[in-house]
């Protein structure tokens, strides 16, 4: 026998949201004996004529057809989508909201903090020298040089390039988890939400990486140099061969790994631990507030920053292809070794202050939106 504590548990590991109220009415539509039970002849009667055996299909076709009984059931459709019959359909079309919802969240995020990207990038591929010896001198040089609109210089291939980058990281680490998890009803481990962020983290830069070569371009041109994107691309290809659209990918790829790795498994580890501590009452489902994925997405990306920081120097280094050693057979090597000659290990750390105060906030407001973005999509995480 099926009393709505059941049925509600049932519903919990389909990945929905059910309160009482709502079990209550869905378990008189089939309790024939008004006994607030539900017998097997009553659950078999009920669902004689529906051609499915799978049960995300019949609690699909359950509530639906709850829904259709009675206006007063109508905001019960917004939690299932006002144009699904059926539970399979939010499954098989979870992928297009994580998409989504990763590409938004990465457009607003650095949006909101080029400025101190650009100055990031100056940092790292000539180091404190001149006119950028300090954080507010830089600043002053570069409304000089262009204005203040050439703080967002390199924004426009940013946003281009971070939209697909989200939304190929973060659409990655939920099909990724779903692989390793696979039909298992048990929480994942540390080591493998961190295997699942390295591999999306992989798949999204080997996407875009001719994009970020052009954006580190884009982002240190001085006025006039380039036109605009396509101009920048040819003029790179003209001048150096297609190549060039990859230099700096070895680091690249070194870093990202462990960083996605680190940063998402850190964020939804502390998340979850968030909501172990702090059950959700019933029926509001497991929503930290947004101050707490604030802090998780600090954490995440502190954690992450600190364990790829060097790599992605260098990477920056030979992606604005200047001086020698970046030219250099062995590249990589030889741009590390000639900063620790040049400014100690120290110098594999130059410009993580602007790195920190642009990356908190941008990784922050990126979990931020993509939560409410997926939310408000209908997804869920794995």
């Amino acid at each position: 026998m099926l009393d709505t504590a059941e049925i509600r548990n049932s519903f919990q590991k389909l990945g929905v949201d059910l309160d009482q109220p709502e079990a209550d009415r869905l378990l008189k539509r089939m309790d024939a004996n008004g006994s607030l039970t539900i017998t097997f002849d009553e659950f078999r009667d009920y669902f004689l004529w529906y051609p499915s055996a799978k049960v995300q299909d019949l609690f699909g076709y359950w509530k639906h057809s709850t829904v259709g009984q009675a206006a007063t059931f109508y905001a019960l459709s917004f939690q299932w989508t006002a144009n699904t019959l059926f539970q399979k359909e939010m499954v098989t079309g979870m992928w297009w909201r994580h998409l989504v919802a990763g590409g938004i969240a990465g457009c607003v995020s650095r949006t909101a903090t080029a400025p101190l990207d650009r100055i990031k990038t100056f940092y790292q591929v000539f180091g404190k020298k001149g006119e950028c010896e300090t954080l507010a001198k830089c600043f002053q040089s570069m409304i000089k040089e262009g204005g203040y609109i050439s703080l967002w210089r390199g924004n426009g291939m940013n946003i281009l390039k971070i939209a697909p980058e989200s939304a190929v990281k973060f659409m990655s680490y939920e099909q990724i988890k779903k692989i390793i998890k696979g039909d298992s009803e048990r929480e994942l481990h540390i080591w493998e939400r961190v295997l699942a962020g390295a591999g999306a983290g992989a798949f999204s830069q080997s996407a875009i990486y001719p994009m970020e070569v052009i954006k580190t371009r884009l982002t240190l041109r001085t006025t006039g140099q380039f036109d605009g994107i396509f101009h920048a691309a040819r003029k790179i290809y003209r001048q150096e061969g297609f190549r060039a659209f990859y230099r700096g990918y070895a680091p690249n790829l070194m870093g990202i790994l462990p960083y996605a790795g680190i940063d998402l498994a850190v964020y939804e580890t502390l998340k979850r631990w968030y909501i172990a501590r702090n059950p959700p009452k019933t029926g509001t489902g497991q929503k930290p507030p947004a101050l707490v994925v604030l802090g998780c997405g600090m954490v995440s990306s502190i954690c992450g920053q600190v364990s790829s920081y060097p790599l992605a120097l260098v990477k920056t280094k030979l992606q604005a292809n200047v001086g020698p050693v970046a030219m250099a057979e062995n590249a990589t090597l030889a741009v590390m070794k000639n900063i620790v000659t040049q400014e100690g290990f120290t110098g594999l750390y130059r410009g993580m202050g602007p790195n920190f105060m642009k990356a908190v906030p941008a990784v922050s407001i990126s979990y931020v939106v993509y939560e409410h973005v997926r939310e408000a999509l209908g997804g869920h995480m794995t």
